[in-house]
């Protein structure tokens, strides 16, 4: 058996990567043979209950559980899961949380719960905030979905993603969410007498050889000085009871990280840190086979971790037990309550919103409530007539006088203007087809009236001849319109002759001139990428991705791969331990490049001649 764990920064954007965009659902990437598991452990989801759909809820023979953040400002943010292949495995007991607070409707009842006994905000030492603020509710630390809890028999599984230290102001909360779940660990292990497994991202490094820059004795001079290396490093053993298992079967690796910064392209280097854990307790190793780091599936900037479980083991008396027989396996036992499967969305239990706008069906005269009321015999569609009954029939064709109706008038016109316009009007189908071509060019002409034309950027254009003027045509509404399209759609022809004749001018002018030719060559043409200022090799040209104002602008960085050592700028890393093979701090946004390169541009031997 097999279990994972991934920090998969958003499950909506997984398909943006190989091999996942070539897969159509969820469903399809748990079955991927990359990390098949049986139990699968996500953190950061970053989606709201309400964006949660079938196929991410119900994906096939997977069951899941959602722990998500509470409150609309928290929609999108964090959030942990867990799918179990419901073929092979089946918690027992599932719930929301560390503290016991977070229940469904109604609430769980003392035999659904995990445990018996909870954390006490009372009981733990917190640490005030920057407004000397302590919390006196758990709920404050749990709301935020971090943690799932699941009961598999042979031990309580946690799934959780501890804060991270996103600022100083972030660090109190993340000691305090450090401390809750300590707390519920020692009541599991002490009180009740429980395997555990702690497994996520726990956003901390262990030891200096789990960081990239752990070598550098700058940093291995202060490393314990970090509150929350500290508390982890009490909660393992030696001093405390859970076990680092990953680091235990490879005690020595160097470079066995499991998350890296995209925005420096660290990952291609492998210049990152291993903050991606299992850690279980001693009692659980004679099942334990292996667990390793999975570097090379793509879709985030985490990668999983594995855990593989004997499906058997021997006693030293001979006994032989099996894993499913301890986690009491049982395919036909219900779910806990906390199950998607239960949610209402997906138990049929609530009304789609389509359906307050589907058609209802025609009720019978009980259910309206007509009583005897005789109503007209049911009518299939078939028979419906085409035409109303009431509706009166169309009159004659020939009452009609096409002198007198003309463009949707229905006054009479003077018998010279009938004649006049009458002229006008096409006399067959392919004259009709061509006037409703002119329209539609002109209609067309007409929408970009207020767009300035490109030769308008490069001098005058010949002055054409003066269109007549519509005034003299007619004084009558529907006669004007006649006319005027079609003076329109004249006009129009010599402004696309104009345009023509203008254009080859300025090619011909163009092509009988090399330094034209240079000209043109130099402004469309992008810029040479600087170099570097630390190697004076040509730079790498990035796009910002980040949501912002800067969001989608271009900018370049030294082309050589960030490593231990590299320069991290001035304010980040010491003179002394800057490693010249890597990286050097240069850094340009294009436009600055182009801004450099517009005074070239202008010199005397590459000016554009005036055209």
């Amino acid at each position: 058996m097999r279990i994972l764990t991934w920090n998969i920064n958003g499950v909506r954007t997984l398909n943006q990567y190989h091999p996942w965009f070539s897969l159509k659902t969820l469903e399809a990437m748990l079955e991927n043979e990359e990390i098949k598991s049986d139990i699968f452990c996500f953190q950061e989801m970053k989606i709201a209950r309400t964006a949660i759909d079938r196929s991410i809820a119900l994906p096939g023979h997977y069951d899941a559980f959602f722990s998500l953040p509470l409150g609309k400002s928290k929609g999108g943010y964090s959030g942990v899961a867990v799918y179990t292949d419901s073929r092979t495995v089946k918690p027992l007991k599932a719930e929301e949380g560390l503290s016991g607070l977070l229940q469904p409707k109604p609430p769980l009842s003392h035999q659904e719960r995990v445990s018996d006994n909870y954390p006490s905000a009372h009981l733990l030492d917190f640490i005030p905030d920057d407004k000397d603020h302590v919390p006196s509710d758990l709920m404050e630390l749990d709301n935020e979905g971090r943690a799932l809890v699941l009961d598999f028999g042979l031990f309580v599984l946690i799934n959780t993603y501890c804060p991270a230290e996103a600022s100083e102001g972030r660090l109190p909360f993340k000691i305090n969410f450090h401390n809750m779940l300590r707390e519920r660990v020692r009541i599991l292990i002490e009180e009740e007498g429980r395997e555990v497994i702690v497994l996520g991202d726990i956003n901390i490094c262990s030891h200096p050889i789990d960081h990239c820059d752990g070598q550098l004795q700058s940093k291995r001079s202060v490393w314990w000085d970090h509150p929350s290396r500290v508390w982890l490093r009490d909660w393992l053993q030696p001093k405390g009871k859970l076990i680092d298992v990953t680091r235990k079967f490879w005690p020595e690796r160097t470079g066995m990280y499991t998350c890296w910064n995209t925005l420096i392209d660290a990952r291609t280097a492998n210049y990152g840190t291993r903050i991606d854990y299992f850690l279980c307790t001693e009692g659980l190793l004679p099942w334990i086979k292996h667990s390793d780091i999975l570097p090379s599936v793509l879709g985030s900037d985490h990668c999983p971790v594995s855990l593989d479980l004997h499906e058997e083991i021997t006693l030293t008396d001979g006994t032989v037990r099996r894993l499913q027989d301890e986690m009491r396996f049982d395919a036909t036992r219900e779910l806990p309550r906390i199950s998607a499967r239960y949610w209402d969305e997906f138990s049929d239990k609530q009304p789609l919103l389509s359906s307050f706008f589907g058609r209802k069906g025609v009720q019978s005269p009980d259910e309206r409530g007509c009583g005897d009321v005789l109503l007209p015999p049911k009518r299939e569609i078939s028979e419906v007539p085409e035409t109303p009954i009431d509706t009166p029939p169309p009159p004659d064709a020939s009452s009609k006088t096409p002198s007198n109706i003309l463009m949707g008038d229905t006054a009479p016109l003077p018998p010279k203007l009938v004649d006049e316009v009458s002229s006008r009007r096409p006399k067959s189908p392919e004259k009709m087809s061509s006037q409703s071509k002119g329209k539609s060019k002109t209609s067309d002409k007409k929408s970009k009236n207020g767009q300035m034309k490109l030769s308008s950027f490069f001098g005058s254009k010949p002055s054409g001849e003066p269109s007549p003027s519509n005034e003299s045509v007619s004084t009558d509404a529907s006669s004007w319109r006649t006319v005027s399209q079609s003076t329109q759609q004249s006009a129009n022809a010599v402004d696309d002759v104009e345009d023509d004749e203008y254009w080859a001018n300025i090619i011909a002018q163009s092509g009988s001139s090399e330094s034209s030719k240079a000209a043109w060559s130099t402004l469309l043409s992008r810029p040479t990428a600087p170099k570097c200022s630390g190697h004076g090799l040509p730079a790498k040209e990035f796009t910002v991705n980040k949501p912002g104002p800067n969001k989608g602008k271009h900018f370049y960085l030294c082309s050589l791969p960030v490593g231990t050592g590299y320069d991290a700028g001035h304010s980040k890393r010491l003179r002394e331990e800057v490693n010249p093979e890597f990286r050097c701090n240069f850094f340009m946004w294009a436009s600055d490049v182009k801004k450099r390169a517009a005074p070239a541009q202008s010199s005397p031997e590459t000016k554009r001649p005036r055209l």
